[in-house]
């Protein structure tokens, strides 16, 4: 068993029956996502709209960009349009119009935006979300630089910061659909740059970004799956995302284990659990060097969790199948080598016989 101050009461169950109602009288939120200007995220945004329109769905465009290639125009120039309310240079939707208006679908091309001073909402996000509140759904566009969470990996790999941010959560909690948009051709994004260096640096760029685009939709998914086995009485044991767990102890230094753990999981935009084992009394010295290790968990944004049971293995695999941890992290240790260590096999040996879908990482006792 562990301590988990994550726990489901009832209250959790009633949260997600009552989330499960609003979902049903909400509307639809597609997100096309991309990870650079360029791919083609509003064309195919578009293309969508009128496709719908064209059976017989009552499409509205109400946020588009202010000039479109040749190629995009035939198909906004078809669209029915609300106008935006412009003020101090900037725009934001009609929010009262549209949900007069009520239409079936409406398009926002740019959800990262911020509105102008003295609008209800102060961000566009915000403004999409009233109207899924009101049952319109909403096909959208966003790059992966606006995401939170994602910002300090993008200005690494770009040398730039994205000035707007729009939640994780909203998009855990509202996309219905996210699709990744991928660029038609190399020259859309990298058209211009003729030194061969400099589009080798680019592509790489890009290459890296796209990475982020994907662990990003993935992420959302994975975390719809969750909530929905979750309301159907299903525990999930495994997911598109990296879940890492780290095992620490009072008998050795985890600072290297711990900042490898952490590296995986902001890698792939997973979870980073660290757990540590109450089953026996330790010395001062232990409990100095067991605070030391929860704390620099604590500093690196893990989630710290106290497992109380008898048998180490059973609760650190009884965890990570509860969370559906893809990979464990473990010290090798240094405990004395009695007759059940030999016949049974020591920590790590007994972790990776039992760990079923789940890679054991094992580092050395420091």
């Amino acid at each position: 068993m562990f301590d988990d101050s994550r726990r489901r009461t009832p209250d959790d169950l009633l949260a997600d029956i009552e989330l499960e109602a609003r979902r049903k009288q909400r509307g639809k939120l597609k997100v096309f996502l991309g990870y650079a200007s360029g791919v083609g995220k509003s064309f195919q945004m578009l293309d969508e709209g009128r496709r719908r329109w064209e059976r017989g769905e009552d499409v509205v465009a109400c946020a588009l960009q202010p000039d479109y290639p040749e190629d995009v125009r035939p198909i906004v120039e078809h669209l029915e349009r609300i106008p935006t309310i412009e003020s101090c240079g900037a725009e934001a939707i009609d929010v009262a119009t549209v949900v007069h208006r009520r239409p079936e679908v409406a398009l926002v091309d740019g959800l990262a935006y911020d509105n102008p001073p003295g609008c209800k909402n102060p961000h566009r996000w915000q403004d999409v979300e009233a109207l899924l509140k009101a049952g319109i759904s909403v096909l959208t566009t966003v790059n992966v630089q606006y995401l939170e969470n994602l910002q300090d990996e993008v200005e690494r790999i770009t040398g730039k910061r994205a000035q707007y941010i729009i939640p994780r959560e909203f998009l855990n909690n509202s996309a219905d659909e996210i699709t990744v948009v991928d660029a038609p051709s190399e020259e859309s994004v990298l058209g211009g740059i003729e030194d061969t260096s400099a589009r080798l640096a680019e592509k790489h760029k890009l290459s890296r970004l796209r990475e982020l685009a994907l662990l990003a939709a993935a992420s959302v998914v994975d975390r719809q799956l969750e909530s929905y086995l979750r309301s159907q009485g299903t525990e999930q044991t495994w997911g598109v995302q990296e879940r890492i767990l780290v095992c620490v102890t009072a008998e050795s230094d985890a600072a290297e284990m711990l900042e490898s753990g952490r590296r995986n999981a902001a890698r792939f935009q997973g979870e980073f659990f660290v757990v540590h084992c109450r089953n026996k009394p330790v010395s001062q010295e232990g409990r100095e060097q067991l605070d030391k290790n929860l704390e620099h968990a604590r500093v690196l944004g893990a989630e710290v969790f106290t497992l109380v049971d008898s048998d180490i293995v059973t609760a650190i695999l009884d965890f990570a199948t509860q969370r559906g941890v893809t990979q464990i992290f473990v010290s090798r240790g240094n405990a004395p080598r009695g007759f059940w260590t030999r016949v049974r096999g020591n920590l790590p040996v007994r972790l990776i016989r039992a760990a079923e879908g789940m890679d054991v990482i094992v580092y050395p006792h420091r």
